[in-house]
């Protein structure tokens, strides 16, 4: 299985302005051609940790303090950005950023610039497969564009750079739940055609956990439990705190939950 690993994290620690500690002791393993989820509550440390990976602690002031991020063998922790990413490990950020002066296809052409005077047609095809609903738009200005068709855009525009580890950042926030569930079925098709490995940072658990191979809970810093996604689901903790069914399988509401920090049972 070790010979499977493309991405190991060991141990690190993360602290931002050298006195706020955000990450205390993260590991986790990411297998090839895998989709695994990071679940957890706001600040968890969940975007931290994708932003370890992907080198942008960097420009926040931050940098893993302790232990190793190992990629295709490879140390890569607090390297910078640009290296990182020809390396093939590509991050979409949370918020849907585009370049919202420029038309759709140019900002999906920005995904190739670490490809400098490769060809991209077949590239853009392959884009416009997977997201059709950006083929009309692909003259349009991009700021002029909805919150569906912008998480398309910046998806495209990493495919465009052949990602070999993908890190997606709550791709469905703020979205439709129509369009939530088309981005999620468009992420499996891309893990399964492309064979690109996918880490998924997304509040919508029970969505991530459909599709992911393997998940971890994140709280306060820490990963406090792991399993495959199928075990994930199963487990009476998941289902309370983070799908929001109680053990007899009934719903349950925000009151009769809102104070579960005391009562779990990895905590």
């Amino acid at each position: 299985m070790e010979n499977n690993i493309l991405l190991q994290i060991n141990n690190i620690s993360v602290v931002y302005s050298d006195v706020i500690q955000v990450l205390k002791g993260v590991s986790l393993a990411v297998e090839k051609n895998h989709i695994v989820s990071l679940l957890g509550s706001n600040g968890a440390g969940k975007t931290t940790t994708l932003k370890a990976v992907s080198g942008l602690l960097k420009p926040e002031n931050g940098k893993v303090t302790d232990g190793s991020i190992i990629y295709k063998g490879r140390n890569i922790q607090n390297q910078y950005p640009e290296f990182i990413t020809r390396q093939g490990i590509i991050h979409v950020l949370e918020g849907r950023q585009p370049f919202k002066y420029l038309t759709v296809e140019e900002n999906l052409k920005v995904g190739t610039a670490t490809r400098w005077l490769k060809p991209h047609k077949d590239d853009l095809e392959m884009v416009y497969h997977y997201f059709p609903a950006l083929v009309k738009r692909r003259k349009a200005l991009a700021g002029y564009c909805s919150g569906g068709e912008l998480q398309m855009i910046v998806m495209g525009r990493a495919l465009m750079a052949h990602p070999e580890l993908l890190l997606l950042d709550e791709p469905s926030l703020g979205l439709a739940p129509l369009v939530v569930k088309e981005i999620f079925e468009i992420i499996v098709k891309i893990n399964e055609e492309q064979a690109t490995t996918i880490i998924l940072v997304e509040q919508n658990a029970g969505m991530a956990l459909q599709i992911a191979h393997y998940g971890y809970v994140m709280e306060n810093g820490k990963i406090v439990m792991e399993g495959s996604a199928a075990d994930l689901v199963k487990n009476p903790d998941i289902k309370e705190f983070y799908l929001g069914v109680g053990v007899a399988g009934d719903l349950r509401s925000y009151r009769d939950v809102k104070s579960y920090r005391r009562r779990k049972r990895w905590l």
